[in-house]
């Protein structure tokens, strides 16, 4: 091939790829989903607002602030604290939202090889195992039927500076580690607010079968560069000392332990019975 057809050859072609990287830099095909704030990297829960939570767990009967319905409370009174300790138990991965909310964790991004466009974050709590996935792709949540899972199906989306995050198809679990149920029909929205190096995660749940308004939770992280996450690693022993499929509970009206939290600190049992009356000033008053 000669010089005077090779020159034009390749003139054509720079020239096609600098007005294809032109239309790229301002925003065409590949920068379609760009991400506003990086919130990348390993995140160290603070305890100061949730560390009976992480430790010894909140007292049987302790429902303060939580919107709860008739059902609701009956089924936390109907829990027993050692049903965590059979063998059959121990080791179940921690739903999202009883998870994620006393545990460090990791955020990392995954882009689409070829337009490097976002299509999905994946979080990895350190304690009680499970990935979960944010699709922020624009796909559509699956039918009703679609089986559930401990960490449920989400969707993101940026609002400003927010990410924005729903959750469906959670199986059953807990709004606190004292009993009081999630039904797997619960909704559930995720706002993650970073500031410099610091997080806070908004929790808003919807359940039309235990909750007679939307419960919501804030958590605070601190970004941290000397750690990563691990493997999940759990053996279960016999610690009851029980035969296997043994679950300890209590019948509801049975309950030895209901007043012992408002006797302790000297509450009545309206106040710490649970509903969303106790969340307004003319009921404090």
């Amino acid at each position: 091939m000669s010089m005077q057809r090779l020159v034009p050859a390749i003139s054509i072609s720079f020239v096609a790829m600098f007005f294809s990287s032109s239309l790229l830099a301002q925003g065409g095909p590949g920068f379609g989903n760009r991400v506003p704030i990086d919130l990348a990297g390993v995140w160290t829960v603070a305890y100061h607002e949730d560390w009976i939570e992480v430790g010894t767990g909140p007292a049987v009967g302790d429902f303060t602030g939580l919107p709860l319905n008739d059902a609701a409370r009956q089924r936390a009174l109907s829990w027993h604290p050692s049903v965590m300790a059979i063998p059959e138990r121990q080791c179940l991965p921690t739903p999202l939202d009883y998870g994620i909310f006393w545990t460090d964790f990791r955020i990392w991004h995954e882009y689409d090889p070829v337009t490097q466009d976002l299509v999905a974050y994946r979080i990895r709590k350190e304690w009680g195992g499970g990935e979960q996935t944010i699709y922020m792709d624009g796909r559509e949540h699956p039918s009703e039927y679609a089986p559930h899972t401990w960490q449920g199906f989400s969707t993101g989306e940026w609002v400003g500076n927010k990410l924005k995050v729903t959750t469906t198809h959670l199986k059953e679990g807990y709004s606190r580690r004292n009993g009081v149920p999630r039904s797997d029909r619960a909704t559930m929205i995720h706002y993650y607010v970073r500031h410099d190096d610091h997080l806070t995660i908004v929790r808003i749940v919807e359940d039309p079968d235990y909750l007679t308004e939307p419960l919501i939770h804030t958590t605070n992280y601190t970004l941290n560069l000397y750690k990563d996450v691990g493997p999940w690693l759990c053996e279960y022993a016999n610690e009851l000392g029980k035969e296997q499929g043994y679950v300890p509970k209590n019948f509801y009206w049975k309950n030895p332990f209901p007043e012992e939290f408002s006797k302790t600190f000297g509450f009545s049992m309206e106040t710490t019975s649970g509903g969303a009356e106790q969340m307004y000033p003319d009921f404090i008053e």
